[in-house]
């Protein structure tokens, strides 16, 4: 190699190593410009894998809410690697913007990735899974990558699917659409329905999935029909009332509060139910699925001990993505919600409390670590 040579190729890497020494340091004046702009907020965290909103945010002593409007996440997704703004414990948080789903806001379109579930769509848009499922006339949760999906962004979310306020002291408290249960009856409402229209019975369906499609109670096309329980079949001609007007919701009678101060749940396996009790007023009540003979429900006083806003769940014959609103108790056992059936008021798990998915998320969220679960028979 000739000195001329030499020398153009010294003077490159000098050049090359001068550049990638400058962009070093810009890279350093970055990060060190974020950590100075959030110390007086917070500090920076990474997110490592495996991990949760719900992990992170009891390592800090924050609410996972706090978390979300320091970083204006609308869901509960985080991925590895992620930086995340930890908010000071006890710094007020901006509250983070609803999702649109005003009444003037059209729905959208969602184009299905590989690896994507109803559940994972739904906290994407802030929508529970099953109102998507609804919007699209889906027999079943199952969807495919490259599959079309409407997003019912442009229609306000039902009032059952949100956490309902604690009641006043009565000895009753109404089931919200997804828990009433067909063995109840009542006489309360007398006004005549009015018109409404015909829904012919599609392969899969269920009331309780016909009934998030007219947005009612799966018990007042019961009742509508004079259907002696929840059965149904393809092909079958039902009427759809225009509105649950005149089929009133059954009284559930809450047992005595089990022994305890504070929040606590109730699960009594001979009646397929879970009560929720704040010192001894019960504030919800709803169906649930508990362990078939082979695997029964586990028995006693428990405390929850884990909690993930979505799991897998890996058993004896099943494989279960994405399992919203794990609260484990005991071991593997836990309450959660469901997506894979809606015959609730009948055994069906391998043990675990299987709840609806908007009132496993209302028992997300108006519990936590130590919230007492008593089972009994």
């Amino acid at each position: 190699m000739s000195i001329e040579t030499r020398s153009r190729f010294s003077t490159s890497m000098c050049r090359s190593l001068l550049q990638l020494a400058l962009a070093a340091s810009l890279a350093l004046a970055v990060l060190l410009a974020l950590v100075s702009s959030t110390s007086a907020e917070g500090q920076i965290y990474i997110v490592k894998p495996g991990e949760n909103l719900s992990r992170i945010a009891s390592r800090y002593g924050v609410s996972v809410q706090a978390i979300q409007a320091a970083n204006g996440l609308n869901n509960y997704n985080i991925y590895a690697g992620q930086a995340l703004i930890i908010p000071v414990p006890g710094a007020s948080a901006i509250p983070m913007a609803p999702p649109a789903n005003s009444g003037g806001t059209p729905n959208i379109t969602h184009i299905v990735q590989p690896g994507e579930t109803l559940f994972l769509i739904g906290l994407r848009y802030g929508l529970l899974w099953t109102r998507i499922q609804a919007a699209n006339g889906l027999p079943s949760e199952r969807v495919y990558a490259g599959q079309s999906l409407i997003i019912p962004v442009g229609k306000a979310s039902r009032p059952a699917e949100m956490p309902t306020p604690e009641p006043t002291a009565t000895a009753a408290a109404e089931l919200p659409a997804e828990t009433a249960t067909p063995a109840a009856t009542e006489d309360a409402a007398t006004a005549t329905p009015p018109a409404g229209t015909t829904h012919t019975v599609q392969h899969g369906e269920t009331l309780f999935s016909i009934g998030l499609k007219y947005d009612l109670l799966w018990t007042t096309i019961q009742k509508a029909n004079g259907l002696p329980d929840a059965t149904i079949y393809s092909g079958q001609q039902l009427f759809i009332p225009a509105s649950n007007s005149g089929y009133g919701l059954p009284a559930v009678v809450a047992p005595p509060p089990p022994p305890g101060t504070g929040r606590r749940f109730l699960v009594v396996l001979s009646e397929q139910r879970l009560y929720a009790y704040d010192n001894d007023q019960m504030v919800r009540s709803t169906l649930i699925s508990s362990g078939v003979a082979q695997y029964p429900t586990v028995t006693g006083t428990f405390y929850i001990y884990l909690r993930y806003a979505s799991a897998r769940m890996i058993g004896p014959g099943y494989d279960l993505p994405n399992v919203p609103y794990v609260m484990y108790f005991y071991q593997s056992y836990g309450l959660h919600g469901t997506y894979w059936h809606s015959n609730f008021g009948h055994p069906m798990s391998h043990g675990c409390v299987n709840m609806p998915t908007s009132e496993a998320e209302w028992a997300y969220n108006w519990s936590t670590y130590g919230t007492p679960v008593i089972i009994r028979y």
